[in-house]
């Protein structure tokens, strides 16, 4: 890790900001620049001086840490995010996928030394990252034309027209273009959501296709079809979604 991460320790419980500061001074890559107890101190200090990354308490009064990194995502190049919490929950996957890393009370050093290490690596990559943050806090309105796809060290900008299938995988999903598989942090129910229906269509509890790429439906056996793919390849088709498969050949 070249250079020290400038790291800003947002929250309201004394004890947490002391803890977070005697496990950083206990790390190499990594120094304090300011402490605060809320978010608006945290906005008056980043208003005159700046900070690589913000341990952000995800829960705290007045203002939540969500509604502060919704506001820092709106700025061009913001420091990087990694969310502080006591407690485990739903939300976490979410912050997993969309902001740089969490941190669960009472904070791990080892989990710390990662998320200073991924923020030193994804410096560079921060355009990348200020929009998966932004989409995250603050998602735009209308159906998603990309997603960002992040792995360790890096984030990449994948263009859903370039997707010719999705697969569930557990809690993630295979983005599968022409040359490489991309695996992405979400449910294929929670992405779905987000898709164009008249791009996208289920044909499966565990797929979805893109229109344009269905090229033919047969019947192997009963109860069970196949659909095979224009750029090649074959898929399968549930009986329970067969009949929509039918009418988008059709149209």
């Amino acid at each position: 890790m070249s250079g020290a991460l400038r790291v800003l320790i947002v929250d309201d419980e004394a004890h947490a900001r002391t803890n977070l500061r005697l496990a950083l001074a206990a790390l190499p890559g990594g120094v304090v620049a300011a402490e605060c107890a809320g978010a608006a101190a945290a906005r008056a200090f980043l208003a005159t001086d700046h900070a690589d990354i913000v341990l952000l308490d995800v829960q705290m009064p007045v203002e939540s840490g969500l509604d502060f990194a919704r506001e820092l995502s709106r700025q061009p190049l913001p420091p990087l995010v990694v969310f502080v919490t006591a407690h485990r929950g739903h939300a976490l996957d979410a912050f997993d996928a969309h902001a740089l890393d969490y941190l669960v009370k009472p904070v791990n050093e080892q989990r710390l030394r990662q998320a200073l290490e991924r923020a030193a690596q994804l410096l560079e990559q921060r355009a990348a990252y200020t929009q998966a943050l932004r989409r995250f806090v603050d998602p735009a309105p209308g159906w998603w034309t990309e997603v960002v796809v992040r792995s360790v060290g890096r984030m990449d900008r994948v263009d859903l027209a370039d997707v010719r299938w999705i697969e569930a995988a557990g809690n993630y999903v295979e983005l599968h273009v022409a040359e490489r598989t991309w695996l992405h942090r979400s449910t294929l129910a929670e992405l779905e959501a987000h898709l164009d229906p008249a791009q996208f269509l289920r044909i499966h509890r565990r797929i979805l296709v893109r229109r344009a790429e269905m090229a033919a439906l047969r019947q192997v056996q009963e109860g069970s079809w196949i659909l095979t793919l224009r750029g090649g390849g074959e898929l399968p088709v549930s009986e329970r979604h067969v009949a929509a498969a039918k009418g988008a050949l059709g149209a």
